[in-house]
């Protein structure tokens, strides 16, 4: 490899990402002038939009945006507070119930919209007043919220899990969605026991046992929300329809709810929503299709074996190894946002970790886990950011009480990098590869 080409590649990407230069962009530019050291600029020009257009003619491509519109349409659908209502009824009676319905509330919605800022935003923004009624600290539930609104994009239906599928090639969507139920409850439960003992130490208010008419009313509120994920999972179980179809099946599910049942969509609302799917979607795909020209250009320049090689050379135990490549990715995701860095790194670490022997789908989850953290951090922490602004907390008042949360984040990170069976077991079970 010409070092001088992965020095002008990443060197100038930072430099454009540091500069304000949005991602989409600074990938593209770092790819160009990474190019034209190997190729002429005519040539490099024509390779990239090639590779581009390749790159989104992918059938599998179709369930981000039906994925977007579907989380847009429920997100808008009046679910959260019925969420709410349920997680009261399963997890009231802990101490600091509160903050175990805002984890459980957001385990639930963030899987359904598949956005941990729409359930930062729906969930902690109806809980932070309720917390701060009943006497709660608006930092302790600000990190709460801000911590567990990410397990979502574990707990399937996963946006970003798909488009880790389609950069690492020949992976079943399906599978990666069955491997990320354990680790995302796993992150879920890993917050609510810091946000119990926390709350047991501070004599947090425990509510009060609620009546079977509220036990039931509040199930029937939230079964059809929670029924998507029912429709959807057990769709592609059952052999009835694929990943992709099952992304549109979920579009006319939740319209049906939204528009039909809980009647909190007007039609009128639907321009909007749409759009507004539209632009998330084209966001995405121009940045899928950047990523793969620096895919390209990275293999082209062997940048992948010489990273590789560069890790060996510094030990050949699996444990350094994947060790060194989560401490890699929790650096990339506080400066990164997750599906860049999903795009930029799978084609430069996976090579490395199936030499290992791991399987695929395990690093995909450990990958996903692991940048999921750098969402809470700051200086492009979308959720942090989206947290602080619904609780009224500033960031600088909440790193501290957030520090129990990243360390318990980290063990159970590590749980899932080095417990094999955590993301391969469901799969196993029903028998995916």
């Amino acid at each position: 490899m010409d070092w001088t080409i992965a020095l002008v590649m990443f060197g100038s990407f930072f430099v454009l990402v540091f500069a304000g230069v949005p991602i989409s962009f600074s990938i593209g530019l770092a790819t160009l002038a990474a190019g034209v050291m190997m190729l002429p600029l005519e040539t490099i020009l024509a390779v990239i939009g090639q590779k581009m257009a390749t790159g989104l003619d992918s059938f599998s491509l179709l369930a981000i945006p039906f994925f977007f519109l579907a989380g847009s349409l429920m997100n808008s659908g009046g679910i959260a507070q019925r969420l709410i209502n349920f997680s009261q009824v399963l997890v009231g009676r802990m101490p600091g119930s509160l903050g175990h319905v805002n984890v459980m509330a957001n385990m639930m919605f963030g899987s359904i919209s598949g956005s941990a800022v729409a359930a930062a935003v729906a969930v902690g923004g109806t809980m932070a007043p309720m917390q701060k009624k009943a006497g709660y600290d608006p930092a302790y539930s600000a990190a709460i919220n801000v911590t567990s609104c990410i397990s979502g994009l574990l707990i399937p239906p996963s946006n970003v899990l798909i488009i880790y599928a389609l950069t690492a090639g020949g992976i079943s969507v399906a599978t990666l969605f069955m491997a990320g139920y354990v680790p995302g409850i796993l992150m879920g439960l890993s917050v609510m026991v810091v946000g119990g003992i926390i709350a047991k130490r501070r004599g947090y208010p425990v509510a009060e046992r609620p009546t079977l008419r509220v036990v039931l009313t509040s199930f029937w509120d939230a079964l059809p929300s929670l029924m998507l994920v029912v429709v959807v999972m057990g769709g592609i179980l059952g052999g009835v329809f694929t990943a992709t179809e099952a992304s549109a099946i979920a579009v006319v599910y939740t319209f049906i709810l939204s528009v039909l049942v809980y009647r909190q969509v007007k039609l009128a609302d639907l321009p909007r929503i749409l759009l507004d799917s539209v632009i998330t979607t084209a966001i995405v795909l121009l940045l899928i299709g950047i990523s793969v020209g620096m895919s390209w250009a990275m293999t082209n320049a062997d940048i992948p074996y010489t990273i590789s090689d560069g890790l060996m050379a510094v030990s050949d135990n699996p444990i350094v190894i994947l060790l060194i490549i989560n401490v890699i990715l929790l650096v990339v995701g506080i400066f990164m946002d997750m599906t860049p860095a999903v795009l930029i790194f799978t084609p430069i670490f996976l090579p490395i970790v199936t030499d290992l022997g791991m399987n695929p789908v395990h690093f995909g989850i450990m990958m996903v886990f692991n940048l999921c953290i750098g969402l809470c951090t700051p200086p492009v922490g979308s959720a942090l950011f989206v947290g602080c602004s619904v609780s009224g907390v500033k960031i600088q008042s909440l790193i501290r009480p957030m520090l129990p949360f990243f360390l318990v984040l980290l063990v159970s990170l590590l749980a899932v990098t080095y417990v094999p069976s955590l993301s391969l077991f469901l799969p196993g079970l029903f028998g995916m590869h």
